[in-house]
């Protein structure tokens, strides 16, 4: 199950959730406020593995 990130237009916070693809954005509520005007925010990603030596393929 991914981790969806979300921020609250109400009171400004941020927070994540897990949930499976079929449950999409549905019934979704800000934990600090129970707002349910919430919004997915584009997260980054982390790349493992990566190495910074010379010749390497990710720097």
């Amino acid at each position: 199950m991914p981790i969806y990130e979300y921020r609250c237009p109400v009171c400004g916070r941020k927070f994540e959730k897990l949930r499976s693809l079929r449950d999409n954005d549905n019934d979704v509520r800000c934990p600090h406020c129970e707002s349910e005007k919430v919004e997915r925010v584009l997260s980054g990603f982390a790349l493992s593995g990566c190495s910074s030596k010379p010749g390497s393929r990710f720097r």
